[in-house]
């Protein structure tokens, strides 16, 4: 059985789920990793098929239980990882996303995100992303966790408007982008 989830429109138009499955903390913990496992799967199967994970998360045991989740279903999935700011150089963020392809057992990513800006100058991230996307390590590229000066920096930065998306914290516990960033 699959639930039809809705979608939204990356720059380039493809349609990518409004809604998907977020792995932190997941094979952090080795005795639910097979719970873990069949959440992720079962979720694809009922129609999850965004899957958001990053190297952050247990510290590169998350993006493995994703790749291991995945086995026989990565044509299924929308795969989304994301690479530390401290990463972010043009130099290591190829390195980073080469080793997160390794721990998700895939040759691409669909999309990959800045986590949070730090130190490193966005002027860099962005040639770091682009000469993957060349390479063809990932289809697209973005940012989390941007705030509005986050965002006009970003646009402002030769190379700034092939951004496809802003991965925001938002619940109905932080509730603070209805302040600046969504009007």
């Amino acid at each position: 059985m699959t639930n039809e989830i809705a979608t939204v429109s990356l720059l380039d138009g493809e349609r990518i789920p409004k809604l998907g499955q977020g792995a932190c903390e997941m094979g952090e913990h080795p005795s639910k990793r097979a719970d873990d496992i069949a959440a992720l799967r079962c979720g694809i199967e009922l129609g999850m098929t965004l899957i958001d994970t990053a190297e952050m998360y247990g510290d590169g045991a998350t993006e493995s239980l994703v790749g291991e989740a995945l086995a026989g279903l990565r044509d299924k999935v929308f795969l989304v990882s994301k690479v530390y700011p401290h990463n972010a150089s043009k130099r290591d963020v190829i390195t980073a996303c080469e080793r997160s392809l390794k721990r998700l057992r895939t040759e691409q990513l669909d999309l990959y995100l800045l986590h949070w800006q730090g130190s490193v100058p966005l002027e860099e991230t962005v040639e770091g992303f682009e000469a993957l996307r060349a390479a063809g390590k990932i289809r697209h590229w973005g940012v989390s966790n941007f705030d509005t000066d986050d965002m006009a920096e970003l646009f402002a930065t030769p190379g700034g408007d092939a951004c496809a998306t802003n991965q925001i914290l938002y619940n109905v516990v932080r509730c603070g982008p209805e302040f600046d960033l969504l009007p």
